[in-house]
């Protein structure tokens, strides 16, 4: 039999009875035990992700089947490569004790431990989002949490600030959809969102957008049977999720590429770096290039699904970033989100660690469990051949930008071509469903505001305004 001992190897030799003076006593401050139990219940939860609180996760591998070396010099993309990798589900306004089955974007984070350092690609289930700036982030954020007055989520606060700012109308639309609450998530698509850059070993860039297709089918479920769900399982997507590969049957996605030459992105016609935007198929058609799996669950959930921490600012080799502004703004908040949640080492937790070589000056701080094996130098540059050096053969390519530094408006406000665009591709039934789940966010909202979103859909289209208005009961 297996001895209890504390987190620093003593054997416990009661684990029932606190140590205290006489039978009804008083509890003595010698009782370690007993001090450092409370003491680790006390630190057992991490701040929650302020937003993407409530999330499930998976291992699996990414495996690439066909050829774009002629794109992307990345090793992880090239034909033939299996990586491992962590994907985190999540739902993105609701704390963490919210009902998975909430009408929600989710989110579709994943980390690559590729053999050039880690990869994370941090998205969603929708190819868009609701604004393109980060300045407006918090704000936004501010609108789907809870009202610091009544302590209460606010629909008014909400459609207030997406009428404000009707960019977020394609985003709002989709949200509002039938694919608003997805029934699992072995039964969503997920994408990288952002416009990111490839870049091949001739020092050529191409911009790209990442996507997976769901293998397993998109199901969705209405307002009134996720109610039904979340009263008896608040949890279901997480207990889906866990128990399908338990039993084997592991979830897959087909990954496919949208790829824009560098010299080319004026022939969408639009800020091809725009978040608020698609990139139309017919202009950039999709590529397959491998698949994706899952299929092992963790094993302990603190420790690597709480603890996996998410930054589009790792990158490797061969891929890149672009000048898209909310991407920019992620490459600093997410890495600094992290830091403060769980800590200045948190890239040493092993659900974070890279697998490949690590060689950094950093030193130091909390929790700093690595062996510091830079030699003689602690610092750089420095004159030891047996420190790491920079090498500068993996330089990007020059990226040519011009223009005053200003606060620059957006470069168009056509808010409604690819709104009016994905209402026209919904059926009957999925525009009914729109129109009902609407009028049902509605709910408490000022006139005013309704007056003013119901002018937006309108000039998405007539059809969709007295939709709304239909089922708002106007």
């Amino acid at each position: 039999m297996k001895k209890l001992t504390n987190d620093f190897g003593n054997v416990v030799a009661d684990n029932q009875n606190s140590l205290s003076a006489g039978a009804q006593g008083p509890l003595l401050l010698q009782d370690y035990i007993l001090l450092e139990k409370l003491a680790h219940q006390n630190r057992e939860r991490i701040p929650e992700r302020t937003v993407h609180a409530k999330g499930s996760a998976a291992y699996g591998e990414l495996r690439i089947t066909e050829d774009i070396s002629k794109y992307t010099k990345a090793k992880v993309l090239q034909k033939g490569e299996v990586t491992p990798l962590i994907l985190r589900f999540s739902t993105v306004a609701g704390e963490a004790g919210a009902a998975d089955a909430e009408r929600d974007v989710r989110g579709f984070a994943i980390k690559f431990y590729t053999k050039e350092g880690n990869w994370d690609l941090v998205g969603n289930n929708t190819p868009t989002f609701f604004i393109r700036d980060p300045y407006k982030f918090p704000d936004f954020i501010h609108t789907q949490k809870r009202d610091p007055r009544t302590h209460l989520r606010s629909n008014n606060a909400a459609w207030d600030f997406w009428t404000l700012c009707p960019e977020s109308l394609h985003q709002v639309t989709i949200l509002m959809s039938d694919r608003g609450i997805p029934a699992s998530y072995r039964n969503v698509n997920g994408y990288g969102s952002h416009t990111y850059s490839l870049i091949n070993d001739k020092g050529e860039r191409f911009w790209v957008k990442f996507h997976f297709k769901t293998k397993q089918g998109i199901k969705t479920l209405t307002n009134a049977e996720a109610e039904a769900i979340i009263a008896k399982d608040r949890e279901s997507h997480q207990r889906d999720l866990y128990n399908a590969i338990e039993k084997g049957d592991f979830p897959k996605w087909t990954v496919k590429i949208q790829v824009l030459p560098e010299n080319e992105a004026d022939k969408l016609g639009f800020n091809p770096f725009d978040l608020t935007k698609v990139w139309p198929h017919s202009i950039v058609p999709l590529i397959e290039i491998g698949e994706m799996v899952l299929n092992k669950n963790p094993e302990n959930y603190f420790n690597e699904v709480e603890q996996a921490a998410f930054s589009p600012a790792n990158i490797v080799p061969g891929i890149g970033f672009s000048p898209d502004k909310m991407l920019q703004g992620r490459i600093f908040s997410y890495p600094d989100a992290q830091r403060y949640r769980i800590g200045t080492n948190y890239h040493l937790l092993p659900v974070n660690r890279a697998r490949s070589e690590v060689n950094t000056y950093n030193v130091a701080g909390a929790m700093n469990s690595d062996t510091y094996k830079n030699g003689a130098a602690y610092y750089e540059p420095n004159s030891y051949s047996d420190s790491p050096k920079e090498d500068k053969s993996y330089l990007e390519p020059d990226l040519a930008l011009d223009g005053a530094a200003q606060r620059y408006a957006p470069l168009d406000d056509d808010f409604y071509t690819q709104p009016r665009a994905l209402f026209n591709l919904m059926n009957d039934n999925q525009k009914a469903q729109l129109f009902s789940n609407i009028a049902a966010s509605m709910d408490g909202v000022e006139k005013s505001i309704i007056d003013r979103a119901l002018a937006h859909f309108e000039k998405i289209s007539p059809d969709y305004a007295s939709g709304v208005k239909k089922a708002l009961g106007l």
